[in-house]
């Protein structure tokens, strides 16, 4: 499993006042770079599609969108594109990697956004649906993958002071 490290997150917030408020529209983007391994999160209104419009990210197709939905209750829905398009790797690849790296993600969203869950803690009982996004029928699939308090991490000071991210189960 893929662990978050959060010095290597960086959260932009697209409008002003949105850390706490309001849950819904709430849209988040996730990228990274390939060559240092930070991670890049967007959160505003609607998804940051200056962020995945660049040559290498729609080759790649390997950003990870989502979203809060309310219908009886809170749930965080994660898409992911597999396949379909013009995509470097086969479904088979690409849907293993998403599930490799999906611990990281929720801890990235859950991390980036901790202002939000702290402001709403009943959002940690939130259920997370992935939607792996693929054009055959094999690999174009939803799943739950828990509920967010599966994703938090806590930030604990070892005997050498460091931080050191606690190991958290799916």
């Amino acid at each position: 499993m893929s662990q978050l490290n959060p010095k290597k997150l960086h959260v932009t917030y697209m409008e002003k006042d949105l850390k706490r408020d309001p849950i819904v529209p709430r849209a988040y983007t996730l990228t990274h770079s390939d060559r240092t391994g930070d991670l890049f999160l967007s959160i505003g209104a609607v998804h940051n599609y200056p962020q995945i419009s660049g040559w290498y990210t729609k080759l790649m197709r390997d950003e990870v969108l989502a979203e809060w939905q309310f219908a009886n209750e809170p749930s965080f829905h994660v898409h992911c594109h597999v396949s379909g398009g013009f995509l470097v790797g086969s479904a088979s690849w690409r849907a293993s990697i998403f599930r490799q790296h999906m611990p990281m993600v929720l801890q990235a969203f859950r991390y980036g956004d901790r202002d939000l869950f702290q402001a709403h803690p009943d959002l940690d009982q939130a259920v997370i649906w992935v939607h792996f996004h693929a054009k055959e029928a094999k690999y174009n699939r939803t799943e739950k993958w828990g509920i967010f308090s599966d994703y938090q991490i806590g930030l604990a000071a070892n005997p050498n002071g460091k931080e050191i991210a606690k190991r958290i189960s799916r």
